[in-house]
């Protein structure tokens, strides 16, 4: 395992730090994955979603096992990737996560690039995050979605 910040200059988020494997080839530097067992190039965005992943597993709960990440949607005939997708036990979507590098603001287009997701999967939780902020919505209350203090834990 190589210290990162020998390696590259990802910024430090708000969430809890981890031993992430890194490696470099050539001019990249990747990073493990541990949800989809492999290497993936360390991009920023990567750097939040591979945070978030770990901080979903080891703090609330979340099997890596009922994890997507990258998975494919299609949305009004066009493919799409969700970010992360985190389903119950029983295989049904649960919480949404749209991850995005520090530096992008958590803006109203990136909430409705989620929402636009959320009618094709229909999650009840909808997490947005640059990893600095974290914005997790409640779409089942009656009315309006409402804004949660905290990311549900996983449910048992």
């Amino acid at each position: 395992m190589l210290d990162l910040k020998y390696f590259c200059a990802m910024k430090e988020l708000n969430l809890p730090t981890y031993a992430f494997k890194l490696t470099r080839t050539e001019d990249q530097t990747q990073i493990f994955d541990e949800v989809r067992r492999k290497w993936v190039v360390l991009t920023p965005e990567e750097w939040v979603r591979q945070h978030v992943l770990i901080y979903l597993r080891d703090s609330l709960g979340y099997p890596g096992g009922l994890l997507q990440v990258e998975g494919s949607l299609k949305l009004n005939g066009m493919k799409r990737r969700a970010d992360v997708v985190a389903y119950d036990r029983s295989g049904k979507p649960f919480l949404l996560i749209e991850c995005k590098a520090p530096e992008v603001a958590l803006s109203q287009k990136v909430l409705d690039q989620a929402a636009r997701y959320h009618l094709v999967l229909g999650v009840p939780y909808i997490l947005i995050t640059n990893g600095l902020e974290h914005f997790c919505i409640d779409t089942t209350s009656e009315g309006r979605p409402q804004y949660l203090h905290s990311i549900p834990v996983f449910p048992t």
